[in-house]
């Protein structure tokens, strides 16, 4: 059925680590944990949009070779993901600061688009992300076959 539009891409990484976890930002003003994703840049491939989103909410800097496509998946009536996935040693997510602002419902503050970030077990995703996320990661994305999948080809993900 063509709806006459062309859906909207947003990409971004799922971090998993070893100990079966998977990193999650709180997104600032919300209830909800997200993904480090957003939209794509005209000229960008999803690869490159992927790596800059994460890059901008987290601070992370990731190898693209380590990273594995996991496609563009259905999302939203008007949006789709497309995913990579990334194997790393597990960190202090401390560490991880966004430099991505928006403008605060004030008008005036610049607040981060990410205001914390942590671990969670994969059976956490449910409660902790809005539903249409969690139906991606849990429904369509099986976390566990994507680890096992990531640690059969486990090259650093950690630029130097």
């Amino acid at each position: 059925m063509d709806l006459g539009f062309r859906k909207r891409l947003s990409c971004g990484i799922v971090i998993l680590n070893d100990d079966a976890e998977l990193l999650l930002c709180h997104v600032t003003g919300q209830d909800h944990w997200d993904l480090p994703k957003g939209g794509i840049a005209p000229g960008e491939t999803p690869l490159q949009a992927a790596l800059r989103e994460t890059r901008e909410e987290t601070g992370l800097a990731l190898e693209a070779a380590a990273l594995l496509d996991l496609g563009r998946l259905d999302y939203r009536p008007r949006k789709d993901l497309h995913l990579f996935a990334a194997l790393t040693p597990r960190f202090d997510p401390a560490l991880l600061s966004c430099e991505s602002l928006f403008t605060g419902d004030d008008g005036e503050r610049r607040l981060p688009e990410m205001d914390g970030f942590d671990w969670f077990g994969f059976d956490q995703v449910g409660a902790l992300c809005t539903p249409k996320l969690a139906a991606v990661l849990c429904g369509r994305l099986d976390l566990e076959a994507v680890l096992a999948r990531l640690r059969e080809c486990a090259t650093p993900p950690l630029a130097a």
